[in-house]
């Protein structure tokens, strides 16, 4: 007997695609015939993670037969004392990403609404679908930054979330603290609000701390160990919020959600921020270097404040595709409307340096088969 699955299906998951991430290498690798390839395309620590994590994570591997700490009590511990928090205003999660979900799907549901950016990260529309809310995409101001006014006023009864990235991916825009404060001011006091900072470390300086700059009381600020960390691989992320919101989160967290692997080097990494932060002073200058290389070709998206560049041509589509041809894998923008745009993530030095190479040489090709047409 057959069943007809996709009439049991419940309704929020038609249209519901799963998360795509950028191309693994082994699959250029593969496509190409290539035997070496440079990715650029998921917004990773090009640098790998600091040492005394990959320490730490070896000796954790001999006791990985046991059951992690279900709460991860002495994460929670060292990021409490690191932000100046209490440790029930720490929420752990497999990633960021999982952080996320979690709150979307514990504070919205049926005939609830979500606002967030229509270029922000795909994730918080794909959480909003999973847990049948309705998401409202707010378009950007200049096509890249939030337009905080026009989210503001998207807000109304049936609002239970809105989410803030800041800096945004894929867009790189960047929110002062001070204009952010004043859209939390403005905004219900029954409304959760993410301010998603998984590029933190890269604006640390900048913006300033946001955990006690930012006040209101459905404030959630998230961060993650993937980027600055280099430990995307192991999955850790976190939020802080009002100890209440936590604990009503916790009810849909699954247990030992953090491994062992992930609390060993997490808590390691914290111990070693002079060295985190030198790589993130290393990928700041090899970012600028790369938005002044892409001004001066006519090709810069606009200033970012990540750990990625944008590159905006007419022709991004065919860029990409040669750009694959030389082993080098960028990002395309075409899924969030911005078919025009390649997201680079900066790499080593010389990574960054043989982009550019092969760029200069693509644009070139272009050019020529441009003005033979015409």
């Amino acid at each position: 007997m057959s069943i007809n699955w996709m009439a049991r299906t419940v309704p929020q998951t038609a249209g519901l695609y799963p998360y795509v991430p950028g191309k693994p290498v082994e699959t250029l690798l593969r496509e190409k015939g290539l035997n070496r390839a440079i990715k650029l395309a998921s917004n990773e620590n090009p640098y790998g993670p600091s040492p005394r994590a990959v320490a730490a994570m070896q000796t954790a591997a001999s006791e990985v037969h046991r059951y992690p700490d279900g709460d991860a009590n002495g994460l929670k511990e060292k990021l409490a004392d690191f932000h100046r928090v209490s440790r029930d205003q720490i929420l752990l999660g497999n990633g960021s990403n999982e952080v996320l979900e979690l709150m979307i799907r514990t504070f919205a549901g049926s005939d609830d609404e979500v606002v967030y950016a229509r270029r922000g990260f795909i994730v918080y529309a794909l959480a909003t679908q999973a847990a049948g809310a309705t998401g409202i995409a707010v378009p950007e101001s200049d096509g890249l930054s939030h337009d905080l006014d026009a989210m503001l006023a998207a807000v109304n009864e049936k609002t239970k979330l809105v989410c803030i990235a800041n800096p945004n991916n894929p867009t790189g825009t960047l929110h002062s603290n001070a204009a952010l404060q004043s859209f939390l001011d403005q905004l219900p006091r029954n409304v959760v609000v993410i301010i998603d900072e998984a590029y933190y470390e890269f604006v640390a300086d900048a913006l300033g701390d946001s955990v006690h700059e930012l006040n209101h009381p459905g404030l959630v600020i998230s961060r993650t160990f993937s980027k600055a960390y280099g430990l995307a691989g192991v999955r850790i992320g976190y939020a802080i919020a009002n100890a209440e919101i936590v604990a009503l989160v916790n009810r849909f967290r699954e247990p030992f959600n953090l491994n062992l692997l992930a609390q060993s080097a997490a808590l390691a990494a914290l111990d070693d921020r002079a060295w985190v932060m030198a790589r993130v002073s290393e990928t700041n200058a090899e970012r600028e270097r790369l938005e002044s290389a892409l001004e001066k070709m006519g090709l810069s998206g606009g200033r970012c404040f990540g750990n990625f560049v944008l590159l905006r041509h007419s022709k991004s589509g065919e860029i990409l595709h040669r750009l694959e041809d030389h082993g080098i894998i960028p990002r395309p923008l075409a899924p969030y409307g911005m078919a025009e745009f390649l997201r680079i993530s900066v790499g080593l030095p010389e990574e960054n340096a043989e982009f550019l190479t092969q760029l200069e040489t693509i644009m070139t090709s272009l050019s020529d088969q441009e003005s033979s047409a015409s």
